[in-house]
């Protein structure tokens, strides 16, 4: 039997320095001078975890290598997860690659609402999630933010404008949209279809549900419209969400350790990055992200040759379980709110409009410029957890940002902060809550 520990026993157990406890496990980044440098530390671990049958979630980028524990068998930290820790920090040392704990974050969403039963079906239908032992909506390839929902007492109208756009495979739009309805959905907007159609669940929160469908302009050269991009030969595995994805099925760890160590090495070659995640069940690859531009002919050649090696070692594509999830919020002063957002996320900007996590494992930020003011539109806010060593730092670059404290009556827990518009993001820490609510539980039954 497992021998269960909370986060901060983790994070106090010798050799762990390299890692930081997060909600729900324990994350570490690895800096790395090349795909290829990365990738030998993918296959290390590969190697580790085969032999003990602990699987851990491995996201492989051009600077980096991000790995999330606890293991796919297990629930929560425990001893096991320790030893793991210990042995992948060893391995990348070995390799010379470098820790970065303050690097490393969870992001997540959450929903207040009156009627969580209501709610909670429009959005695992939108986004084709599972739902998880704690009542939250989880990605089943591990990938993009769980969403968990939080009862409210009273109602609480026009908290903010924050809204998801879901970038889905063009075929299974429609079966998605219908899937929302069914589930208690309604369609909010269509006008702008198969582009993308604006759902609502029954207490006003909305996701788009967006394709390239019907983008038909041509891009200036050599640049690839996602037209463009899908009818060319060789790609067939592939299809254009942010930038192109596809995802691999694979039946081991190491299938998919082989999978990206290949692909690391087309990714070098070719002088593109690569983004690879790698879980049990399968490998998901993305080129050409907006964080990085659009697509050129580079990197269709890229996902040509990645689509080549798969099929060589055996693997078949699965294109429509691909997703990209994208955070939209409206605004009317882009450049205070972008500002604070950045700051809370630790994010990057680009083109005056986006934001994104330089590591590229959380999700982006695009920012719609409002023409009027309009009523606040639903109840989403974001909750950001750091590090326990980095929570004060971020505060304080947040409130320099033109942000302000909003709740702290649960601090060190958590600290909610709003941007210049009264969007929401909770800025959260892992280590040291089960040991206060043991104690709380204590003092309440003493």
């Amino acid at each position: 039997m497992a021998e269960w520990i909370t986060a901060k026993q983790f994070q106090e157990s010798g050799g762990v320095e390299d890692w930081r406890a997060l909600d729900g496990g324990a994350s570490a980044w690895f800096a790395a001078p090349s795909h290829a440098a990365g990738a030998e530390l993918v296959r290390r671990i590969g190697a580790l975890t085969d032999a003990t049958n602990r699987h851990p979630d491995v996201n492989l980028r051009r600077s980096g290598v991000d790995v999330r524990l606890p293991t796919r068998d297990l629930p929560g930290l425990s001893g096991r997860d320790v030893a793991l820790a210990r042995e992948i920090s060893a391995a990348a040392r070995e390799l010379g690659l470098a820790a970065d704990p303050s690097a490393v974050q969870n992001v997540s969403l959450a929903i207040d609402t009156l009627d969580g039963a209501a709610v909670l079906p429009v959005w695992r239908a939108v986004l084709a999630h599972v739902t998880d032992e704690e009542g939250r909506l989880v990605d089943p390839h591990s990938r993009w933010s769980p969403i968990w929902f939080q009862q409210m007492d009273a109602p609480r109208p026009l908290r903010n404008r924050i809204h998801l756009d879901v970038y889905v495979p063009g075929e299974i739009a429609d079966e998605l949209v219908a899937a929302t309805v069914a589930a208690g959905g309604r369609v909010t907007y269509d006008e702008r279809a198969p582009r993308w159609v604006t759902l609502a669940d029954p207490e006003g929160n909305e996701a788009d549900v967006a394709t390239w469908a019907g983008y038909d302009e041509d891009l200036p050269a050599p640049l690839l419209s996602p037209r463009q991009f899908e009818q060319a030969d060789g790609i067939e595995d592939w299809r254009v969400l942010q930038g192109a994805s596809t995802h691999y099925l694979t039946t081991s760890f190491a299938q998919g350790v082989d999978l990206v160590v290949v692909a690391a090495s087309l990714a070098d070659d070719a002088g593109k990055p690569l983004l690879a995640d790698l879980r049990y069940s399968g490998v998901t690859l993305r080129v050409g992200t907006p964080e990085d531009g659009w697509l050129d002919p580079g990197f269709l050649d890229l996902a040509r040759q990645v689509q080549v090696a798969a099929r060589h070692l055996g693997l078949a594509a699965d294109p429509t379980a691909a997703r990209d999830v994208m955070l939209t919020i409206d605004a009317l002063d882009s450049a205070r709110v972008r500002a604070f957002w950045s700051a809370a996320l630790g994010y990057a900007e680009r083109e005056d409009e986006d934001l994104y996590d330089p590591r590229m494992v959380g999700p982006a930020i695009w920012f719609q410029q409002m023409d009027t003011p309009r009523e606040q539109r639903n109840r989403i806010h974001v909750d950001v957890f750091v590090p326990d060593d980095q929570a004060q730092q971020r505060i304080t670059a947040t409130l320099a940002a033109g942000g302000r404290v909003v709740y702290d009556a649960e601090a060190p827990e958590w600290w909610t902060l709003a941007d210049p518009e009264g969007n929401e993001v909770d800025i959260a820490v892992a280590v040291g809550r089960e040991e206060l609510w043991a104690a709380a539980q204590e003092q309440g039954t003493g």
